[in-house]
């Protein structure tokens, strides 16, 4: 999956002379905690972001001695660009999403501006990643859910989704991750049309390692 199949298009925007009181009042009114910061001149073209957080602690202290006349004059007189963050990390419409993700994790940031030639075209936050987890994991979906240790070796998957398929089990998800140490993974699968009990039973006859079974309701 890429960027372009989950990234927000026509994203809510700032230009660099926006005032940073207006620019809070656009992300609260709009649901959002950053804002990418446009050219006036050059339609669309990406320069800069501002976060929630920037525009909070460019404003005055609650603990201030200055009069509300005071703060009002000096918020009013700080705009976008001497706020916002002028390097932008971006990514491209083609850029993998588990590739975006590594971005944000390994920057520490919430959002990637994705761009064209430099030009805006949507963005990609760590919301549309949550909810890309939980279809991965099928959070949403009925069935029996089980996590298990298995060892890492060639064809185990094989080995389990057969299983599942001769029970006549329909696989909603399966995610594989790091397990204890080198020699082994946890997997963790949900699969509908199937008893709990009979599916713990059958992966522990293959030798899984059960780490955790549980029959899932629907959740919307």
């Amino acid at each position: 999956m890429l960027v372009y199949e989950r990234m927000t298009r026509h994203p809510i925007t700032v230009t660099p002379d926006v005032p940073i009181d207006e620019a809070l009042r656009i992300m609260r009114d709009n649901k959002v905690r950053r804002l990418p910061v446009v050219s006036k001149k050059d339609k669309g073209k990406l320069v800069g972001i501002v976060s929630e957080k920037d525009l909070l602690y460019a404003s005055p202290s609650p603990a201030t001695s200055l009069s509300i006349h005071e703060i009002h004059y000096l918020i009013s007189k700080i705009t976008v660009s001497d706020v916002m963050t002028k390097d932008v990390i971006t990514v491209s419409e083609f850029t993998p999403l588990e590739e975006a993700a590594r971005i944000m994790a390994d920057h520490k940031i919430g959002g990637l501006p994705v761009v064209r030639d430099g030009i805006l075209v949507g963005i990609i936050t760590e919301t549309d990643l949550f909810k890309i987890f939980l279809e991965l994991l099928g959070a949403r979906e009925e069935g029996v859910r089980v996590a298990m240790l298995v060892p890492e070796q060639p064809g185990i998957l094989a080995t389990i989704t057969r299983e599942i398929a001769e029970m006549g089990g329909n696989i909603i998800s399966l995610g594989t991750f790091l397990g204890e140490d080198p020699t082994n993974r946890l997997i963790t699968v949900k699969v509908a049309n199937v008893e709990e009990d009979k599916l713990v039973a059958s992966l522990q006859a293959l030798g899984m390692e059960i780490v955790d079974a549980r029959t899932c309701q629907r959740c919307y």
